[in-house]
This record gives C-alpha cells, sequence and structure tokens, in this order.
C-alpha cells in the first residue's frame, strides 16, 4: 500500500513538473523570434510603443486607403513584402514587426502586441482616413482586438482561431492550459464586438489550427457582417503558395461597404 501511495505521488509530482514547464516554456512557444531582414526595395520607419521601437514596413504610404497587416507566430513579414506589393498595388500596406521580431525591440505578450498595434494605428491615422486590419493565424488575435477598440473600414481574418486557449488546449488535452495559459487572445469573446465587414479565410487541410477553432470563431462574427471562404486543398503552412487567396482579399476590400454597425 505505502508503494502505491509513493507511485502515484511521484506521479502527481512528476505531472506537476511538466506542467511547470509548460508554463514556462509558453512564451518561447508562442513567440519564436525572427530575425531582422532589410530587403533593400522596401522602405521601414519605427514608432515608439512604451519602453519599445517597433519597426513597421510600408508599400506605397502615398496611396489613400491603408492596410495593417500583423502576422504569424513565427512569420518572417520581411519575406511577404513583394507578395503584397502585388496583390495591393492600390493601397498603403503598413506591416508591424512584433516585440523582439525582425528588428523590433522588447519582449512580446498579449498586452504589449495590442498595445503596439494601436500606437501603430495612432500613427497610420495621421495621413490614411481609411484603414483595413488583416491579420494571420496568431495576427489575427491581435486585427481582432484592434478592431474593437479603433476605427477600422474592415477586418481580414487568415486560418483564425477563437482563442489561443483552445487551439493549446486541443495540443496539450493531458494539461490544464486554460489554467496555465498567460496570452489567451480570446477573439471569440471580442469579435461580437467588431462593427464593420469581416472575412475570414481558412485553410482547407490547416494541421496547425484546427477547423473547429476557426470555424467557432467564424461563428461569432456577427452574421450580417460575416464572410468566410474556405481555400481548398491548402494547409496552414503553405497558403501562402495559393495566391488566388490574396485575389479574394483585395476584392472584398475593393467592394463597396454596406456600412458600420451601430
Amino acid at each position: 500500500m505505502k508503494f502505491l501511495i509513493a507511485l502515484i505521488a511521484m506521479c502527481f509530482v512528476a505531472y506537476g513538473g511538466v506542467c511547470g514547464l509548460l508554463y514556462v516554456e509558453q512564451d518561447r512557444m508562442l513567440y519564436p523570434r525572427t530575425s531582422d531582414v532589410n530587403p533593400p526595395e522596401f522602405a521601414s520607419f519605427r514608432i515608439q510603443s512604451g519602453p519599445a521601437s517597433i519597426k513597421v514596413w510600408h508599400l506605397h504610404p502615398e496611396a489613400g486607403p491603408a492596410l495593417l497587416y500583423f502576422g504569424g507566430q513565427g512569420e518572417d513579414i520581411g519575406a511577404f513584402l513583394k507578395e503584397f506589393d502585388r496583390a495591393f498595388p492600390d493601397r498603403a500596406v503598413y506591416a508591424m514587426n512584433y516585440r523582439g521580431y525582425g528588428g523590433s525591440t522588447g519582449s512580446p505578450s498579449e498586452v504589449a502586441l495590442i498595445t503596439d498595434a494601436q500606437a501603430t494605428y495612432d500613427v497610420i491615422r495621421k495621413t490614411h482616413e481609411r484603414i483595413v486590419v488583416m491579420g494571420r493565424s496568431l495576427g489575427t488575435g491581435v486585427a481582432v482586438a484592434l478592431a474593437t477598440t479603433r476605427d477600422v473600414d474592415k477586418v481580414v481574418l487568415v486560418t483564425p482561431y477563437d482563442s489561443i486557449a483552445n487551439v493549446a488546449a486541443e495540443r496539450f488535452r493531458w494539461a490544464p492550459v486554460h489554467w496555465l495559459i498567460k496570452d489567451a487572445y480570446d477573439s471569440g469573446k471580442r469579435i461580437p464586438a467588431v462593427r464593420v465587414p469581416v472575412l475570414a479565410v481558412l485553410a482547407d487541410h490547416d494541421e496547425v489550427i484546427a477547423r473547429p477553432r476557426s470555424e467557432a470563431l467564424v461563428a461569432a462574427i456577427p452574421a450580417a457582417l460575416r464572410h468566410s471562404i474556405v481555400i481548398p486543398n491548402s494547409k496552414h503552412s503553405n497558403l501562402g503558395d495559393y495566391q488566388h487567396y490574396l485575389s479574394i482579399v483585395h476584392e472584398f476590400l475593393a467592394t463597396a461597404s454596406a456600412g458600420k454597425q451601430p
């Protein structure tokens, strides 16, 4: 009996240790930093957000309407600038490098990234009256949060999720993720407060964000503002290979808005 009790105690200690490791390592897993790349054909500028210096790429700044983009968790935004240059020649495009990513200083967190997004928006708004926000993967949580606090024209969410906590809970079913996670990015709770048209672009065979997580987010978008499309045969990791998805986004942005809800 004593042996059984000791064995159970050891199992609890081991389980607690693994959960503790998961808690400690979550920042590293959620925010894999990217190096600072500088394609010579594109320009960037910096904004100050609290103690952090945020690097922001910009294309066609002379254009009237603007698109503010937030990338995925390990995305090298510099590698996608050519695609955005071709896809949105009629729009000023701004892409924010998260804290600790691509030349931006500071350490990332949900609060910090949302704060930086608001600061970047406020700078852009000085020269652009209409701003669309677009996020991919992790960046969809930033985009949704920004759209609830700032006046945006439309929202585009590429491979979105209802919450990072729910995504992680499906991946680590054995752990009490909702107790351990620090940055939940609960877009499912935030999205009903968005009052502009929203386009959700889903990968057909998303191997990173399970379809139920994306579909739960889509279902939470107010019905009158909801637009969604699934890119056939695509995966989370290769959606960029399906260039027509950016054409779909461009068409959505070019369509006259039915008007914002009060």
